[in-house]
């Protein structure tokens, strides 16, 4: 007999536990993500919070102009745009790295040991990193400017310093993130047949060769996905740990979208201008994700769609 496929009331009582455990991630993305979307129209209206969506009059693309002639614009974005690369740059291959090194680990203990230690990090929420790094950098109490001066050098003002911003940034973001992104190199790795690696040992390869010819290739598909993920998220620099630790005398380099968009969109009540700026970055964003997305898929077999 020939096998009738379900209807979707069969399949959604068949599959209905699966999809009640679905469902509070859906309530999210529906009430916190599509929802609000409807909140951009606000971006093309002299949006007014007592007159609200009916009574604000409709703008055009006014405060997108107002924007752009903005002297600080070209500033933001630049440093919205470095922050992003440098964390691109040195936070995307450094759970790779860690991954790889997790793996050629023997002792089992030890493994367990570092991958939790490595994962820590990413349950502290930006409010206590940030006091971490207060402390420990300030100039009087900070370890790292007593460790300074017992070699002879003069303590620095590391947070008020605005060339050491960046690096202050992605150093902590790095350290935050590998050890939880790991888990997902570490997780591709599982899939790799071990008779891979008994081959290339009977061909003579050694620990190198072996990473780079079986483990690497192994999880291409997952680091080619992550890539595209990672660089739609470029442009979207987390706001808190940036916030608290920026100040007037860094702002020439940490002064980026989000925070911009806090004091002209929060503070100073310019909620339609705000949103323009917002909404602008996400495009960007999206057209990043699409052009990655398709370069992967022409010049490789690994694509999001």
């Amino acid at each position: 007999m020939r096998d009738l496929k379900p209807s979707v009331i069969g399949q959604v009582k068949r599959d209905r536990v699966f999809l009640l455990l679905l469902a509070p991630v859906l309530l999210y993305y529906i009430l916190f993500k599509y929802v609000p979307m409807f909140g951009i129209v606000i971006s093309f209206m002299d949006y007014n919070l007592f007159k609200g969506f009916a009574g604000s009059p409709w703008v055009g693309l006014k405060y997108y102009k107002q924007f752009f002639d903005n002297p600080d614009a070209l500033v933001i974005i630049k440093n919205t745009a470095l922050l992003g690369f440098y964390k691109l740059l040195f936070g995307f291959p450094a759970p790779i790295v860690l991954a790889l090194m997790l793996n050629e680990l023997r002792g089992r203990l030890f493994k367990r040991f570092v991958q939790s230690v490595s994962y820590l990090p990413y349950f502290l929420s930006s409010v206590v990193v940030s006091s971490m790094i207060v402390m420990l950098l300030s100039p009087s109490t900070g370890w790292l400017n007593h460790l300074l001066q017992r070699m002879g050098f003069p303590a620095v003002n590391f947070l008020q310093e605005s060339e050491w911003f960046r690096t202050i940034y992605v150093g902590s973001e790095v350290w935050q993130q590998a050890g939880w992104s790991s888990i997902i190199f570490l997780a591709a790795m599982t899939t790799i047949d071990p008779q891979l690696y008994e081959a290339a040992r009977m061909d003579g390869a050694g620990r190198l060769k072996q990473i780079w010819h079986v483990t690497l290739p192994g999880i291409s598909t997952a680091v080619v996905i992550m890539f595209i993920l990672q660089v739609g998220q470029v442009l979207e620099i987390g706001f808190e740990k940036v916030f608290l630790l920026s100040n007037a005398a860094t702002y020439d380099t940490s002064d980026i979208i989000s925070t911009y968009v806090y004091r002209v969109g929060i503070l100073q009540g310019a909620y339609s201008y705000g949103t323009a700026i917002d909404l602008f970055m996400g495009v960007i964003g999206f057209l990043l994700v699409y052009a990655s997305n398709r370069i992967s898929r022409k010049f490789g077999e690994t694509s999001l769609w």
